[in-house]
């Protein structure tokens, strides 16, 4: 199963140095879930090959114009080519005010559905939930009310050991039945434990996204374990009053939270615009987290 995040914007407040403000797409077994929308995302979107019509989820962090100001052009342009789908939006209670007063005053029409989901500000919640993958939202601490998102993969399938079931003749159709964990009974009366007949699936992933926060215990439990953890780092920690002034996390701290944490691996992201080479802010996190990298707009991240 493919479960993979296309960083398309790293840059925090203004695009520069080619960095464009945050984004990114996450590919979970060809369905394609859309982080944030900064300005320029559809462009972003176009520039690596990613056909915005098959979005059908939008998360938006919160309300600062590099997490959102892409979104109107977004859904717009997925209006004017032709979209029937319904497209899911989830964010801050106030984004589907912005949204509507915008179609209001341009006259706009939508000829699809959107659906919008508020998010809440003040505690874990699952937001989406599927068979094979589960969303939850959970506060940061930011200037104005914020949310991370926890992407959680459901149960992985049992592989069949083709060399044991063959022999049994148990019919094709029940092998689904036998990667779920339920036995096989033959025409005669013989149990075939499913444990004996498989190979347990691997182990589910987890990617947590990390938009905007001073650094706070609040929101550890939420990110704990992750596969993939998507941190915030603007500045180096010699910043560190500025990105408390701002409620921003230095590189550093990034590198401590997914310490605690416990996470397998740390992508840095939202630069600040006085950094025109990203080295020292790599170099910095790792000298807490060694398996930190840098997010880099066009690169798939393995989760």
């Amino acid at each position: 199963m493919r479960f993979e995040v296309l960083v398309l914007g790293n840059s925090s407040a203004t695009p520069i140095f080619e960095r464009h403000p945050t984004s990114q797409v996450i590919n979970y077994n060809e369905q394609l879930f859309l982080i944030d929308c900064g300005e320029g995302t559809q462009m972003q979107l176009s520039r690596y090959g990613i056909k915005s019509n098959r979005i059908d989820h939008i998360f938006i962090s919160h309300l600062h114009g590099d997490h959102y100001l892409g979104l109107v052009g977004l859904v717009s342009s997925m209006h004017l080519v032709g979209r029937k789908a319904d497209l899911h939006i989830y964010g801050p209670a106030p984004l589907q005010e912005i949204l509507e007063l915008h179609f209001k005053y341009s006259e706009t029409v939508i000829r699809y559905n959107i659906i919008f989901h508020p998010t809440n500000p003040e505690k874990e919640e699952v937001i989406f939930s599927s068979r094979m993958m589960t969303v939850k939202s959970f506060p940061l601490i930011h200037r104005i009310p914020c949310t991370g998102f926890r992407f959680d993969e459901g149960k992985r399938s049992a592989s069949i050991l083709a060399e044991k079931v063959e022999p049994l003749n148990i019919p094709k159709p029940y092998y689904s039945l036998l990667k779920k964990g339920i036995d096989y009974v033959d025409p005669q009366g013989n149990v075939h434990q499913a444990a004996a007949l498989t190979v347990p699936g691997p182990a589910s992933r987890s990617y947590a996204y990390c938009s905007d926060t001073v650094r706070h215990p609040i929101y550890l439990p939420s990110i704990q374990g992750a596969d993939l953890l998507y941190h915030e780092s603007t500045f180096l920690d010699e910043m560190r009053d500025r990105a408390k002034e701002t409620f921003h996390t230095t590189c550093l701290e990034a590198a401590e939270i997914a310490k605690e944490s416990q996470v397998k691996k740390l992508l840095l992201g939202h630069y600040s615009a006085r950094y025109k080479t990203l080295g020292p802010l790599l170099e910095e996190a790792q000298t807490v987290f060694p398996n930190t990298e840098l997010s880099i707009e066009g690169k798939w991240y393995l989760v």
